[in-house]
């Protein structure tokens, strides 16, 4: 499986953030496209006009199971894609922001 740490990644990575609706609205990485995996093959479209056609899709959830899942389904799919080694909460651990969609600090739930 593609990873990469969370310390690798550099401002402007395309991130998909692929956790549920309540934990998007606790708090998320700022500028990341949501698709809960609920609704990830529903809205696969979204992703696909979304992401840059040139660049790779870091898939990220709280710890990277789910991301893991969505990782390897978009590599079947030809999508250079990686998952994201333990999620949101290393994201916030290391002092990554995390916001809410107002702007406001927000939090890993």
């Amino acid at each position: 499986m593609p990873t990469v740490e969370v310390g690798d990644l550099k401002d402007g990575d395309f991130l998909l953030d692929v956790r549920e609706d309540d934990e998007w609205q606790a708090g998320h990485a700022e500028g990341a496209l949501h698709i809960p995996l609920s609704e990830f093959v529903g809205r696969y479209g979204e992703l696909t006009e979304a992401a840059p056609q040139d660049g790779r899709v870091h898939v990220i959830c709280r710890s990277g199971g789910r991301s893991a899942q969505v990782t390897m389904y978009l590599v079947q799919q030809g999508v250079d894609a990686v998952n994201v080694d333990g999620g949101m909460q290393i994201w916030a651990a290391v002092g990554r922001p995390v916001v809410q969609d107002d702007g406001r600090p927000g939090f890993v739930a």
